[in-house]
């Protein structure tokens, strides 16, 4: 068997594989484009949670004295703006614009923390939001590939 030898003073090293870093994995490209469509998605759920909010507290059944106590009307405004927010940025994603890389995290965050306050009320659908939420934010925090310009 035969032992390696050290490289000798002023010889170069040969050197490892390169990887390339700013690449990203497939499954990463191909989840930023998937978040794309699941913030448009996302943003017509909350529009349609929002207008159901603002037509009446009736739409959604309340549970009394739970933390988080808040007008279902108030409620369907904030999901009826964060819906059209999510839309426009799930446009932008789907265009390769950097900016709505950067703006979808912070706005899928906030989407995320109000589906969970919104969970007395619909508890499935918050669920299934938060779950696309997630998945969302995975996406758009690991794709490096280079933005389209």
């Amino acid at each position: 068997m035969s032992q390696p030898t050290a490289p000798t003073p002023g010889s170069s090293r040969p050197t490892a594989p390169a990887t390339d870093d700013a690449v990203g994995t497939p499954w990463a490209g191909g989840g930023t484009l998937f978040a794309g469509f699941l913030l448009l998605v996302d943003g017509v759920l909350g529009v349609i949670k929002g207008v159901a909010g603002i037509a009446t507290n009736d739409v959604y059944a309340t549970v009394n004295d739970y933390v988080f106590k808040f007008n279902v009307t108030a409620w369907g405004w904030i999901h009826l703006i964060l819906g059209v927010v999510l839309i426009f940025v799930g446009w932008g994603i789907l265009k390769g614009a950097t900016w709505a890389r950067v703006v979808g995290i912070a706005l899928v965050s906030l989407n995320l923390i109000a589906n969970f306050m919104w969970l007395p009320y619909t508890p499935i659908w918050a669920i299934v939001t938060i779950a696309i939420d997630v998945f969302i934010i995975w996406a758009l925090c690991t794709d490096r590939s280079e933005p389209v310009v």
